[in-house]
C-alpha cells in the first residue's frame, strides 16, 4: 500500500513538473513591462510571470514575519510564566454563553 501511495504522489509531481514546463514553453514569446519614467523591460513571458510570483511570495512572507514574532514573543512569555491554575487560563462563561444565547 505505501509503494502505491509513494508512486501516486510521484505521478502527481511529475504530471505537476510537466504542465508547468509545457507552460514555459507555449509562453516564450517577449513582452514589454513599463515602468515609470519611460523605463523598459523586455523579457519572456514566463520570466516576466515567474519574476511576479516570487515577488509576491516574499512580499507575503515579509508581511507576515511581525504576526509570527508577535505569537512567538506570546508563546515564549507563557511558557516562561505558566500559570499554576489551569482553570484560570480559560475564559469564564455567562450562563447566557453556555446556552448559545
Amino acid at each position: 500500500m505505501k509503494k502505491l501511495i509513494g508512486l501516486l504522489q510521484w505521478t502527481l509531481k511529475a504530471a505537476i513538473f510537466f504542465t508547468l514546463f509545457a507552460f514555459a514553453l507555449n509562453n516564450q514569446h517577449d513582452v514589454t513591462v513599463h515602468f515609470f519614467f519611460g523605463q523598459q523591460w523586455l523579457a519572456p513571458q514566463v520570466l516576466v510571470l515567474l519574476a511576479v510570483f516570487v515577488l509576491g511570495l516574499v512580499l507575503g512572507v515579509l508581511l507576515m514575519v511581525p504576526k509570527w514574532w508577535r505569537e512567538h514573543r506570546q508563546v515564549r512569555r507563557a511558557r516562561a510564566n505558566p500559570s499554576p491554575d489551569p482553570e484560570s487560563r480559560q475564559p469564564k462563561l455567562s450562563e447566557a454563553d453556555a446556552h448559545g444565547v
